[in-house]
Parts: structure tokens; C-alpha cells; sequence
């Protein structure tokens, strides 16, 4: 579960939503520790975009760099006229990771940005283990 949460955070396309669904229906852990770890993991991803956009931004031009800079542009421009709050949305799918790393380039304190994402990822995991435990 944490590896599978810390990589969807990431910049690597991977969906820990699914592996939350399968470890709740397979009951190999108590559904607070699941939450827990995914919350964790999660946050430790969003923490290494936010490394990436503070430290390795001089390679954006690199072809392996891992953000394309259109998509960077869109993101620090919405993380500029909306500030730190936009973190609240660091779980959406394809707007969450650039938003994390332009965190990190805008050089948003790195308590702060732990706060608000690890907010955000602990919601998201209690939200989607109701939606699974009704479900199952």
C-alpha cells in the first residue's frame, strides 16, 4: 500500500486507489492503519515533487525532466493567483503533481505544503475507503 501511494504521488501516472480497494476487500489490515499508510505514503510523493521543483527545476529543459513545461506554466500559474490553498487539490488526478512541484519551484515553506497536502490525501483515502466499504 505505501508503495503503491508514494509512486501515484509522484510524477509517475499510478493509481493507489485501486490498491486501497483491494488490500480493504482482502481485510489484511484494520481499514485506519490502510488509511494511514496510504496517507503517509501519499504525502512522502507529493514531498518529492516538491524536492524536484526546488532543487532540479535547472534541468526543466532536459528531455528526461519529468514535467513538460506547458504543464508546469499552467501550474504555477494557478498556484501564483491562488496560492498555497490550491494545494487542497494535490489528489486530483493530472492537475495534483504539477501543482506539488510548483510548490516546490515557488519555494512554498515545506511545513506548510505538509500540512495542506497531507490534509487533502488523508480526505481523499477516508472518502474513497466509505465509497469502497459500501460498496463491498
Amino acid at each position: 500500500m505505501f508503495a503503491s501511494a508514494f509512486i501515484a504521488a509522484t510524477l509517475f501516472p499510478a493509481q493507489s486507489e485501486l490498491v486501497l480497494v483491494a488490500t480493504l476487500a482482502a481485510e489484511v489490515a484494520p481499514v485506519w492503519a490502510l488509511i494511514g499508510v496510504a496517507t503517509i505514503g501519499n504525502t512522502l510523493g507529493s514531498m518529492t515533487n516538491w524536492l524536484i521543483g526546488r532543487f532540479f527545476l535547472r534541468y526543466k529543459n532536459r528531455r528526461w525532466f519529468p514535467v513538460k513545461s506547458d504543464s508546469l506554466a499552467r501550474a504555477e500559474k494557478w498556484y501564483r493567483k491562488y496560492g498555497r490553498w490550491t494545494l487542497l487539490l494535490s489528489w486530483v488526478p493530472i492537475i495534483g503533481d504539477p501543482l506539488t512541484l510548483a510548490a516546490g519551484v515557488l519555494r512554498e515553506q515545506l511545513i506548510t505544503f505538509t500540512l495542506i497536502v497531507a490534509f487533502a490525501k488523508f480526505a481523499r483515502y477516508v472518502v474513497v475507503t466509505a465509497v469502497a466499504l459500501q460498496w463491498l
